[in-house]
């Protein structure tokens, strides 16, 4: 029998018709007119787990598989990986062991290695450390060992890395105010499986009743009708997967928009009071100061400015003023009349 085209360092058989995978895979019918039985010892038979494995993030995990045939000079070990949501075609190499030596490819290959090196005893278990998120996928198993083409000799393995909830994050939204609904959300970022999600009230204060909430565990919303103000309080959201649980809190005021109003009401009465009190305290002080002014006195009618001042007589007066040459004329008998009234006034 002629050798067979290489593809990533190992011998691929010619195109069988296709398979069903359920973790084992059992030998194809030849082609012809009937079926003949395979031949003693060139039968590939892999077995896997039939049940998805999974594991937690950062431990080492192992993805089993054994197989059974005549192990010879051409035998061949394939390990890949396919990523969740694409085509087995699409599968990345993680290991392959072939002509006697085992070579790690790919992102993998500092965290991949065999559970048994060489694996020619019937074990081909994979060893993954440090698992990490993006390590959850589909894993092929693939045992080449020509001239054994009378199997496929694939196994599929479904893995999953299990991760504990991140903190949620609570939030809450719609009409808080009595008669009204409120809405409060939980979700955690990462959890793998995912996390279920419960609430609860905090405190001693009356729980609503459960005609008025709505808990769904997979969204992790709480909806609360037809609030109250004894809906007021603390609540506290749990997230939980098998691997662990995280919690946030969120609290809840309740207002009554009627009491709202009449305390409005009533601050502004006051405010009214307060502004009527300040302006009669200000008037009546003002009233005060205007009693407590001293009323002046007049003694008859104004001097004049050119008045002479008692005890000078007209001559002197007039004297001075001719000598000065500020008069420029004499005083009338009026003027001297009204002065000497107004003197003896004084007296």
């Amino acid at each position: 029998m002629g050798r067979n085209p290489k593809i990533t360092g190992i011998w691929v058989r010619p195109p069988l018709p296709p398979q069903p995978l359920s973790g084992r895979c059992v030998g194809a019918p030849s082609r012809g007119s009937r079926s003949a039985p395979p031949a003693p010892g060139l039968a590939v038979e892999v077995k896997v787990p039939a049940e998805p494995l999974s594991a937690p993030v950062g431990t080492t995990a192992q993805l089993t598989c054994s197989y059974s045939t005549s192990v010879g000079d051409n035998f061949a070990l394939e390990w890949s990986f396919v990523q969740p949501g694409k085509p087995v075609s699409a599968s990345d190499p993680i290991l392959y062991f072939t002509s006697g030596h085992l070579y790690p490819i790919g992102s993998m290959a500092k965290r991949a290695s065999l559970l048994q090196n060489p694996p020619t005893g019937g074990v081909a278990t994979l060893k993954l450390s440090d698992v990490r998120p993006s390590d959850t996928g589909t894993y092929l198993c693939q045992v080449n060992n020509p001239p054994d083409f009378y199997t496929n000799g694939l196994g599929i393995i479904n893995f999953t890395v299990l991760v504990p909830p991140s903190n949620p994050v609570c939030s809450q939204s719609g009409q808080t105010s009595v008669g009204g609904s409120a809405a409060l959300r939980c979700r955690s970022s990462t959890g793998e499986p995912r996390p279920v999600y419960s609430w609860a009230r905090l405190g001693s204060s009356p729980t609503p009743s459960p005609g008025s909430i709505v808990q769904d565990e997979v969204s992790g919303q709480l909806i609360l009708t037809n609030l109250s103000l004894t809906s007021s309080g603390t609540y506290r959201c749990v997230a939980t997967n098998q691997l662990g649980s995280a919690s946030c809190e969120l609290t809840l005021s309740v207002t009554d928009p009627s009491k709202g109003r009449v305390a409005g009401t009533v601050i502004g009465v006051l405010l009214g009071v307060l502004f009527l009190s300040v302006a009669v305290f200000c008037l009546v002080r003002l009233q005060k100061e205007r009693r407590k002014r001293p009323k002046e006195t007049y003694g008859g009618s104004d001097l004049r400015e050119d008045a002479i001042a008692p005890g000078i007589s007209e001559q002197t007066s007039v004297g001075a003023d001719s000598s000065s040459g500020l008069l420029e004329r004499p005083p009338s008998a009026s003027t001297v009349t009204t002065t000497k009234s107004k003197l003896s006034m004084v007296v």
